[in-house]
């Protein structure tokens, strides 16, 4: 089997699969529990929040464990709507946000929030003036991801921070599901107060996530109960995920300080060969993240070249995981100006530290078969 469909998830790491099982076997009470067993469940937590607050450089109380990115930032974006809607009901987010972001906040309109959704560039890419333009007295939150999970495209997160941090009673919420251990990104100091993270994207387990909440950032909770996770989530802990989550955190980490550079390589060798091709267009822009890789067959149905490659045992996808079920045209694609013929025809290759060149190979060989085959029948 190839895999090339790692943006919507990763293969777990067997240390992660481990981890997993033996906290699940060893440490199943409750950490809440005030007898000696749930005292070691909960030390086995606080041990997990030091270590993922070491690696991500920011302190052990703004660890907040989730069950994954679609969670972190419901919480995130939510959390800060409710809590200050007092002082203004305006936010300020992208058209090419993640379902778990664009949605969330939409559905704050209800409510009375007005919403204001920067466009990009040809790129994927925000202006920085339209940001500081948009920004009002009333604006109390910018939600901007770091990497587009369907282009690859990285927005100037460093700049949108520094923005942010002229404007103190706003918060700037980062979704980096896609970003973690791809795109190196820094928390202290950036003008960050919150960012999402998710397990099954750096070859973890689904339903873990992790969602930082610096110190001054105050939310509501969606979660009401026994004021698990700084009351901000509610709930019997998840300890296993937890240690999984960190386990497969720390793995990613290694990995990027190791074998980014063999990454960007491989980007590059499949980049040139699909350029090579003809019938096909590249979507994803010259200065992406390493492991995505977005391009059209223009007057082919994506699903058609999907199960062609499917049949060879080759797995790639169409846009998002979380709406590529559905019939329309990517609402990413057509934000970049890509016209409809484009929008509608696209493709995602996404990468992991584990795909081999060969793979690749094998993978272009496939696509060039599939292309010819579907013109020779409509000719």
């Amino acid at each position: 089997m190839i895999y090339l469909d790692n943006s919507a998830t990763t293969k777990p790491n067997p240390a992660v699969l481990k981890s997993f099982e033996q906290v699940t076997e060893r440490f199943f009470a409750n950490p809440s529990s005030i007898h000696q067993f749930g005292g070691e469940a909960e030390r086995l937590l606080m041990k997990a929040r030091n270590q993922a607050a070491e690696m991500l450089g920011v302190g052990q109380n703004e660890i907040i464990f989730t069950s994954g990115g679609t969670e972190g930032n419901n919480i995130a974006i939510k959390g800060i709507a409710l809590e200050h809607q007092n002082r203004g009901k305006h936010i300020i987010t992208t058209e090419i946000e993640h379902p778990s972001v664009y949605d969330a906040c939409s559905s704050l309109k209800a409510l009375g929030f007005e919403i204001t959704y920067l466009p990009v560039d040809h790129n994927g890419v925000i202006s920085l003036t339209d940001l500081k333009n948009s920004i009002r007295k009333d604006t109390i939150l910018i939600s901007i991801m770091h990497v587009n999970n369907e282009t690859g495209s990285i927005q100037p997160i460093e700049e949108i921070g520094k923005i942010a941090k002229e404007h103190p009673k706003l918060f700037f919420h980062v979704d980096d599901v896609q970003g973690l251990g791809k795109v190196p990104l820094q928390l202290p100091e950036s003008g960050i107060d919150l960012c999402t993270f998710s397990g099954h994207k750096i070859h973890g387990l689904k339903g873990t996530g992790i969602l930082y909440v610096n110190n001054r950032t105050t939310l509501f909770p969606l979660f009401h109960g026994g004021n698990q996770e700084n009351a901000i989530r509610s709930g019997t802990e998840n300890l296993a995920g937890a240690v999984a989550m960190v386990k497969a955190l720390r793995l990613i980490k290694e990995r990027e300080k190791e074998e980014l550079n063999n990454l960007y390589e491989l980007q590059k060798y499949l980049l040139d060969e699909i350029n090579r091709l003809e019938g096909v267009v590249m979507n994803t822009p010259l200065h992406s993240a390493p492991h995505i890789i977005n391009i059209s067959v223009p007057g082919i149905k994506p699903e058609v070249i999907i199960h062609m490659l499917g049949e060879k045992d080759i797995y790639i996808s169409t846009k998002s995981a979380c709406s590529s079920k559905q019939k329309d045209e990517s609402k990413v694609l057509t934000a970049c100006g890509f016209n409809k013929e484009r929008s509608i025809s696209a493709l995602r290759i996404s990468l992991s530290y584990d795909t081999s060149k060969s793979e690749i190979r094998q993978f272009i060989h496939a696509l060039k078969i599939a292309v010819n085959q579907f013109k020779e029948v409509m000719e």
